[in-house]
Formats: structure tokens, sequence, C-alpha cells
């Protein structure tokens, strides 16, 4: 609400200035000194008087109500553009959003390039849109149109007579981060992270004060994006300065939480909050960066593994990671190991028939749902015994070959095991103990 309550009161300033050499110049008097005369001019002393008394009026509904009056008597004045101007402040004064839209839209009909008006659309349509609803598709729609519209508009953006150049600076920068913003935050809701982090960071730039509104977006759409720009870790402390009570924490948790992701560590992290915090530049410093860790190849990995362990203490997990890892000398070690033995094993059952059962043995492709192990029985399963799809099941075969990659080890001699490590369906032994009566 910050950035509006600045962009109205660029707005009233802008208008008043027109205001008073319009009513200056229909007296009869010069403009103000070091001010250039003002084209518009107001001839009829009645719709003068008109005029006057409707920019004088105080209370915003009582404004709203003269300015209608004066538009619907003097359709065609001169003046008019700067009338509903002055008619969408006076309504959003009123806090009569929806008139001050349409207000907005009129002045649109009579001039297409406004900024103010365009600036007030663009403003009001994101906040509408952020409150999502059934109409937040339409309203961000709205939002990326004005904004658009109003980031074109400024390129030929002249000042206005008598608008002092200070003034006309900050008019210029206010409304580019409203159009800015507007856009970035349609690209960030349509997951187009590269479009919201230009506009954004455009936005944020723009902008004299920081402005949680523009800077959380922006450290979101940097740190959302693939890849991930770090940049964002800045912008997320930077964010988080500005949130009030809880909002602070749980924003600096979700940075915390992306860099370690981002890192691999927390380690550093600390040291980015603190320099955010002491720096008084909302921009990141030359230079700034943070490492992203890269996890080792597989190739990297299958070499590390079998320095560290015998093929016969691996998991199948890490024997699929070894073989399917593209180092064909820790391949080769592993499957001199395994290949031909008998092995017992426990997978996720896929599918099965009575000749075969189709598996996943790894936490991977168990929770993909992929079968990573054909497993040829030695003898048909019975119905009795036929294993659910997506249970556990033990057994025992023996290695037979295997295919890289997509990864499959076919495995022959299938046997299902029961809890006790034996072959399922053999009949339990009982054993009888014979006593000896002994003799009287």
């Amino acid at each position: 609400m910050k950035k509006s309550l600045v962009m109205m009161l660029i707005v009233l300033a802008s208008c008043s200035a027109l205001v008073q050499q319009s009513a200056a110049q229909a007296a009869g008097q010069a403009a103000p000194s070091g001010q250039a005369a003002q084209k518009k001019e107001i001839k009829d002393p009645a719709e003068y008087n008109a005029y006057v008394n409707a920019y004088q009026q105080q209370n915003p509904v009582m404004k709203a109500q003269a300015l209608e009056a004066y538009l619907q008597t003097y359709p065609n004045s001169v003046m008019k553009e700067d009338a509903l101007e002055l008619l969408m402040v006076a309504y959003q004064q009123a806090n009569d959003a929806q008139k001050a839209l349409d207000a907005a839209t009129r002045v649109l009909q009579v001039n297409p390039n406004n900024i103010r008006a365009l600036a007030l659309l663009a403003y009001n349509y994101r906040a509408l849109a952020s409150q999502g609803g059934p109409q937040m598709q339409d309203n961000l729609a709205k939002a990326k149109q004005y904004g658009e519209q109003g980031l074109q508009a400024l390129q030929s953006m002249k000042k206005p007579e008598g608008m002092s150049d200070a003034d006309f600076t900050k008019l210029h920068n206010e409304t580019g981060a409203i159009f800015d913003g507007a856009v970035g935050f349609a690209a960030l809701q349509a997951k187009d992270y590269a479009a919201a982090q230009k506009d954004m960071q455009e936005a944020v730039a723009w902008e004299s004060q920081p402005n949680i509104a523009d800077i959380y977006p922006l450290a979101t759409a940097d740190l959302e994006a693939k890849p991930m720009n770090p940049a964002g870790f800045w912008f997320i402390v930077k964010a988080a300065m500005l949130a009030q009570g809880a909002g602070q924490q749980q924003i600096l948790d979700y940075g915390k939480k992306k860099y370690i992701r981002y890192h691999n560590s927390e380690e550093g992290w600390s040291d980015i909050v603190a320099q955010a915090k002491a720096s008084t530049s909302i921009m990141p410093p030359a230079g700034f960066t943070v490492t992203q860790y890269v996890p080792p190849s597989p190739a990297e990995q299958a070499a590390e593994l079998v320095k560290a362990k015998s093929p016969t203490q691996m998991s199948f997990a890490e024997w699929e990671l070894v073989l399917s890892s593209g180092n064909q000398q820790a391949a080769d070690t592993v499957w001199n190991a395994i290949k031909g033995k008998a092995v017992k094993l426990g997978a996720n059952v896929i599918s099965a028939t009575a000749s075969t059962v189709l598996l996943a043995g790894s936490d991977d492709d168990i929770e993909a749902k992929k079968a990573d192990i054909t497993l040829a029985m030695a003898k048909p399963i019975s119905t009795r015994l036929m294993p659910a799809v997506g249970t556990l099941m033990t057994f025992q075969g023996t290695v037979g070959t295997y295919t890289p990659n997509p990864f499959m080890l076919n495995m022959t001699d299938g046997v299902l095991l029961d809890k006790n490590g034996n072959p399922a369906g053999t009949p339990a032994v009982h054993h009888t103990t014979t006593t000896t009566k002994k003799s009287q």
C-alpha cells in the first residue's frame, strides 16, 4: 500500500499544478514565475468556476460528485483528462476501488498513454490478483496488460509543463516500478521465472525505497529458477528485513532451505544474512555469489564405492549404481564378483506370473514403480504362493546378465523364500522327542 500512496501523492501534486495554472490563465493572470504557460485554458467563466469548485472540495466523496457533475455538463472540456485524473484520485481516497478503476479506464479513453491511469490500473489489478479467487487469472491478465502498456507509454512520456524535473523523475520512476512489478508478478504466477527475474529486478531498481511487495517476488523468481540465481539469497534476506512478525522468520527459513539445497550445507548462510542486514543497498555487492555444490558423477561415485566396499558387501542399489555408471572398470569389478552367484535379495513386486517376476530393488525404482530385476523362477509359482503386486518379496536367484541403461538385472533359478530364509511352501519339519521310562 505504500507504493499506492506514493503514486496517489504524485498524481495529486501534478494535478494541483495543472489546475493552478489553468485557474491563473482563466483569470487573465500570468503563469507562476519559472513555469511555462499552460496550453490548456478554460475560457468560459461558468465552466472555470465549476472546475475550480470541484477541485477545491476537501471531502473525497463530495469532490467526486462535483467532478462527475462537471464532466456531465462539460463533456468536451479542454480539461476533461485532468478532471478524470482528479476523479480517479478522489474515488481512491474515498476507498471506492471499483469506481477508481472505472475512472482510470475513462481516462484511457481520452488518452491511452496516460501514465497515472495506467499505473492505478496495473497496481490495483495486481493487488486483486494477489488475493486469489475465481477472478485471479483475469486480474493477472489485466495487471500484465496495463503494466506492459505503461512501460510502452513511459518510453515516449514527456514532462508536463509546470512540473519540476525532480517531480517528473519521481513520477517516471515510481510508475515504472509499478508497471514492471505488475508484469513481473504475472510472470511469476505463470512460473516464467526468467521473465519474472527481469521485470522484478527492474521494479526494485526503479524504487527509491525498498518494497517487500517487489523484493520478495524477485527473490522467489531467483530461487525457484532452474538454474537458480544465487542473488536470490541476498534478496530473500532483504525481504525478511521488511517483513512483519512471524513472516520474517518464515522467509528466512525458506531462504536457508534453498541455500542448503544449492550449497549442500548451511555453511556461509549466517554470513550472508549478516552482510545483507548490515548493507544499506538493496542490490547485492559486486561479485556476490554462492558456490554451488556439484555432486560427483555416477562414474566418480562408482570408483569411490569399489574402493570402499567389496562387491559382496554392497547392497542391490549399490550394484545398480556401479553397473549403470558408465565406469567400465568399476562395473567389471562388481560384475566379475557377482556373475553366476546365487544371492538372496528382497524387492518390491511390480508384476508376477507363474514363471517370471518383475521386481524393483532400489529405493528410486520402488518409488517410481519401475522394475530393475527380472527373476525367472526355477519352478512355476503356485497360486497359493503368488506374490501380490506392491508387496516385498524375499527370494534367491542366480545372477545371469544385465543391461546398464535402463538398468535391468536378469536372474535365473528363482526361489521364493519365507521369513526365515527357507524356500517358501516347504513343509515344516517336526522333530519327535523320545523319552525313556525309568525302570522301577
